[in-house]
């Protein structure tokens, strides 16, 4: 039998080091955006001084105001100097609604510059080489698959044109989603239904469809989440083909802003029920609303990431554009045998075409399951984007 290594072994567990710590640290403030950044990114920043103490921390906190680099610059204060800055997001070289990251940290005299991710949008990227020219020490790529984890949204969005999808379902262990005579609360437990909110209150945008809609009357508000407030309440999307939704639906109340959408050629006359409401007409084919025209139409609005909380066939038109994300599934120790299964029609007509998953997470959550998994290859954009 091998024996390991005790010098190695040691090695391997050994604790982080400082910039290892600090870029971590930066992973996870920048989380704290999540759901009120949005168009722009999530980006977090620390500030170690010359001895490696950290001086400053900061995190973009919403559209249009500073960015992480300022928060932390202006927490360091004189301390920064001589220091190096820790950001999970290459540092921007334009001027927007605030100015360029790469300038305020040169002027504040920080001396090395290391960040996780390089930017891809051309229109804010090339601070890293602004940097150098300014003589600043930087160098790229420490813990970019975490930072890119969790800035995913954004950087789908840049890369391929559209919202960053996020699938979610709550199903028995058998696959049901609904009993046989369409039943469906509470399938998971109220600590699964409680993690359901905070998905909305990091997202953009709620998608469900209009069987969902029919069947449960959704609200689709975020509810129960300390700090979260009336502004960052995610757009309700109905995606609702022959305008079948009633007036008196939850989802049309003031709680949160809502998006019907309905067919482009439906008549007026059948939307008259819906005065007041804001519609969207779209093209549609077998499956209902055209899912890539969906994307278009909702990046357009600035949208950058949806929670698709529909049932079964809303769920399978996604999965047979190839617009899936992440998976999370929220597993009940419940056994119905019978009932609608988590996915409808994909267009999957044998094994072969399966969408192969990579598992990423699995958590105890309350009494259920939750099940967090990632196409093993990578989605694609809107068919009328995928040539840029």
């Amino acid at each position: 039998m091998r024996q390991e290594d005790p010098v190695a072994t040691h090695a391997a567990h050994a604790a982080p080091d400082a910039g290892t710590r600090a870029m971590r640290r930066a992973i996870e403030l920048a989380a704290r955006g999540l759901g009120s950044t949005s168009p722009n990114p999530v980006v977090g920043c620390v500030i170690t001084d010359a001895s490696g103490a950290v001086v400053g921390e900061g995190w973009h906190e919403r559209a249009g105001g500073p960015h992480a680099e300022i928060h932390a610059l202006n927490a360091a204060g004189p301390a920064a100097r001589g220091g190096t800055a820790y950001v999970t997001l290459e540092p921007c070289n334009h001027t927007g609604r605030t100015g360029p990251c790469a300038q305020a940290l040169t002027a504040a005299g920080i001396t090395r510059v290391v960040y996780a991710v390089s930017d891809p949008n051309p229109q804010a990227s090339g601070g890293g080489a602004t940097l150098r020219a300014a003589g600043i020490d930087t160098c790229s790529g420490l813990l970019a698959e975490e930072a890119e984890a969790g800035n995913a949204a954004w950087l789908t969005s840049v890369r391929l044109g559209r919202p960053y999808i996020l699938w979610k379902y709550a199903a028995t262990l058998d696959g049901r989603v609904a009993a046989a005579d369409g039943t469906s609360r509470w399938i998971s437990s109220p600590e699964s239904r409680a993690d359901v909110h905070r998905l909305r209150a990091e997202s953009d945008a709620v998608v469900v469809g209009s069987g969902t809609l029919r069947a449960d009357d959704p609200h689709l508000a975020v509810r129960g989440i300390d700090g979260f407030t009336a502004a960052d309440q995610p757009l309700r999307v109905v995606l609702d083909t022959h305008a079948t939704i009633r007036p008196t639906a939850r989802v049309l109340d003031e709680a949160a802003p809502t998006l019907i959408v309905v067919a482009e050629n439906l008549e007026d006359a059948a939307t008259r029920h819906l005065a007041g409401v804001e519609l969207a007409r779209l093209p549609y084919d077998k499956y209902g609303i055209s899912v890539d025209a969906l994307l278009r139409e909702l990046h357009g609005r600035g949208i950058r990431s949806v929670l698709l909380e529909g049932g079964p066939t809303l769920a399978g038109a996604f999965v047979a554009a190839g617009a899936v994300d992440k998976v999370i599934g929220y597993l009940a120790p419940v056994l119905l045998g019978a009932g609608p299964a988590v996915l409808a029609d994909a267009g999957i007509g044998t094994l072969a075409d399966a969408l192969r998953l990579r598992v990423t997470e699995t958590v105890r959550i309350g009494t259920d399951i939750r099940v967090t998994a990632v196409p093993a290859s990578a989605p694609s954009a809107p068919t009328a984007l995928k040539e840029h």
